[in-house]
């Protein structure tokens, strides 16, 4: 058997059955053995088209009675779900989020601690490397957070801060570095105001909301307002002298940088 075999092997009999109860729980904990190896993490992002079919098999949880209702209707989900990913893929125009060469906006966040954080005083250490993620609901997001927690010794070895960013409140952000266990900033971007400026975002269509709902997702206890607004997935690195040099934006939210690569960018810096 190759290696690559093998990894597909482990990947169907380690990390599917926490995919599948990914898409129905609110938590996405994977064993330690996967966590630990950031290319099964990054190989599992890609399993979701491959599997979709599966998610009528997915092990009752504690919250039983939802999750039954959840199976008998994966049409009902799914349908509104991909209906909506592949509108904003045909529609969503990448040239019009933030280039290199372009200046980055000035911002102030709040931290998961509640801390504001500047643009400024980030600047002040170095380059930044900006991952914007959708919600700690999102098992894609999750995983990429791990994946860069995994490379940031190799980011902080070339001076670089990592920070991630979401519109997700500060509460809901401390859960997600506690979850994670991230010893990087995640910084509460209320109301996507940053992502907005960087055009970087997804209005999500209104007949989601009822599918969020069913999944237990609470937007507005998350992210503090009524809005199906989410950032659009996304990496940018800005130089120490606060001008973007690398982006990564893609409208198909499967579709993640490889942390090696944003490597490679600073390699280049």
């Amino acid at each position: 058997m190759s290696s690559q075999d093998m990894i597909s092997a482990k990947l169907k009999s380690d990390i599917l059955p926490y995919y599948l109860k990914s898409q129905i729980q609110s938590s996405h904990q994977l064993p330690s053995h996967i966590t630990s190896q950031p290319h099964l993490q990054l190989s599992f992002l890609h399993l979701h088209n491959h599997y979709k079919q599966l998610n009528n098999h997915v092990p009752h949880s504690p919250t039983r009675r939802r999750n039954s209702k959840l199976q008998k209707r994966p049409v009902e989900n799914s349908a509104p779900i991909l209906k909506a990913k592949s509108d904003f893929i045909a529609t969503f125009d990448p040239s019009k989020a933030i280039q290199p060469g372009s200046k980055l906006p000035h911002f102030t966040l709040p931290s998961a601690s509640g801390t504001s954080v500047s643009s400024s005083s980030l600047l002040a250490k170095g380059p930044i490397l900006m991952t914007f993620y959708r919600g700690s609901w999102c098992p894609y997001c999750n995983l990429t957070l791990r994946s860069l927690q995994a490379h940031l010794p190799a980011l902080r070895a070339k001076s670089c801060t990592l920070v991630a960013i979401s519109p997700e409140l500060p509460d809901t952000s401390l859960s997600t570095v506690e979850k994670n266990e991230l010893q990087f900033p995640v910084l509460s971007d209320v109301g996507n105001e940053l992502a907005r400026k960087l055009g970087m975002v997804f209005e999500q269509p209104e007949e989601l909301r009822a599918v969020f709902d069913r999944f237990g997702h609470d937007l507005r206890g998350r992210n503090g307002d009524d809005s199906m607004v989410v950032p659009v997935p996304a990496v940018v690195l800005v130089g120490g002298d606060g001008v973007v040099r690398n982006v990564h934006v893609d409208a198909d939210y499967t579709k993640r940088l490889e942390p090696d690569v944003a490597v490679a960018w600073l390699d280049a810096l």
